[in-house]
């Protein structure tokens, strides 16, 4: 059974940092593109950002690019998102997802498996 547990979320004045962190296991990680999406009160679910199993490859939503950073360890299991100069609209709960395989399209929610159960963000003004 696959398991994805965040943690790293917090409270963070607007222009702070946080990383957050995605621990895995139930099935080989290191085969599968990995991703952060996040849900703000009264909204859906959004994409963050994505990363491909060698890490090679990242993808980010526009909102983000140039403030997060998506990385991973293959050989901890690990995902990370560090967040730097956040706002208080990226105030949310934040999901680790982890998508099928052949997955083409990371910004769509029904590509994804796995999810984990979320780690909330602040960001104060």
């Amino acid at each position: 059974q696959v398991q994805l547990v965040e943690s790293g979320g917090g409270l963070v004045q607007a222009g702070g940092s946080l990383r957050l962190s995605c621990a895995a296991s139930g099935r080989t990680f290191s085969s599968y593109l990995m991703g952060w999406f996040r849900q703000a009160p009264g909204k859906e679910r959004e994409f963050v950002a994505a990363i491909s199993w060698s890490g090679n490859r990242r993808y980010y939503a526009d909102s983000v690019k140039g403030r997060f950073t998506i990385s991973r360890d293959n050989a901890k299991n690990t995902m990370y998102l560090q967040m730097n100069s956040l706002k208080p609209e990226d105030t949310a709960v934040y999901y680790c997802a982890q998508y099928s395989l052949g997955t083409t399209k990371v910004e769509l929610t029904t590509t994804i498996d796995y999810w984990g159960q979320g780690t909330q963000v602040t960001v104060s003004s």
